[in-house]
């Protein structure tokens, strides 16, 4: 029961990295709030975790609006008075070399992925703030490390989410709140299927593709990284403060000969 009594709002976790994240909190003692736009699978995550004997509530709020995500926050605080960790999950990609991609896109991608981390933390971090005493983990991809072929978007906006976890640190070390990122190589999710099967003529050739480029010759699964959120999210990382962890297979560090 690595988080007893631990409260913790994570964002996107209807399904994949967030989902297997809410689920192994909620088995270690969390009290889960599971935040996703869709009703029907962040509803069926809460659900599942009840099942399983944890408590978790599920809780709709668009990650990009203010309103939303001040109710919301709100509503945790009266129902528990407290946040103690904020997992920032929700995000999207975007396939294209720049020239490729459409403004619309762009823009999307941006909102989501950037703006999707600033308005939760916003409004969480003033409660942390007044009891000295919080950990937020965001989501960025060892994409921030590397160059990959359209991925452009995306790139940009993971690298600025790890750039904002650095500078969020120094801002908040003095109230006792940990803010560290998650950097993960290729994950099996349900969003990585269905990009392989609309993006390639040939999804096993591409899937293929992927498992070389990393070190392990495997994609990685939404537990691999749930497991490491839960070190961040636990005391066990206390020690751990603006730091980038990468869970990717050796992608970033490795190359076979």
């Amino acid at each position: 029961m690595r988080l007893k009594d631990k409260v913790i709002l994570i964002t996107g976790s209807g399904s994949g990295i967030g989902k297997s994240t809410a689920l192994l909190f909620g088995s270690e003692g969390a009290t889960v709030i599971v935040n996703d736009l869709s009703e029907e699978k962040g509803e069926e995550t809460a659900a599942e975790i009840r099942a399983a004997g944890g408590e978790a509530i599920y809780r709709k709020a668009d990650v990009t609006d203010p309103a939303a995500i001040s109710a919301m926050v709100e509503d945790i605080i009266k129902l528990y008075g407290r946040i103690d960790v904020l997992f920032n999950n929700a995000g999207i990609s975007g396939v294209g070399a720049l020239h490729e991609l459409e403004p619309e896109l762009w823009d999307k991608v941006v909102n989501v992925n950037i703006r999707g981390v600033y308005i939760p933390s916003k409004y969480v971090l003033p409660h942390m703030m007044e009891r000295k005493s919080g950990s937020i983990i965001n989501m960025s991809s060892c994409i921030a490390e590397i160059g990959l072929a359209r991925r452009a978007v995306y790139a940009a906006t993971k690298g600025a989410v790890l750039a904002l976890t650095k500078s969020m640190q120094v801002d908040y070390a003095d109230y006792n709140i940990r803010v560290n990122a998650l950097l993960p190589g290729t994950i099996m999710t349900p969003f990585v299927e269905d990009y392989l099967r609309k993006s390639y003529d040939d999804p096993e050739e591409a899937y293929e593709g992927l498992r070389k480029r990393q070190l392990s010759g495997e994609l990685g699964r939404p537990e691999d990284v749930a497991k490491a959120a839960l070190f961040l999210a636990s005391d066990e990382s206390k020690f751990m403060m603006g730091s980038p962890l990468y869970i990717d297979g050796g992608a970033v560090f490795g190359k076979k000969a």
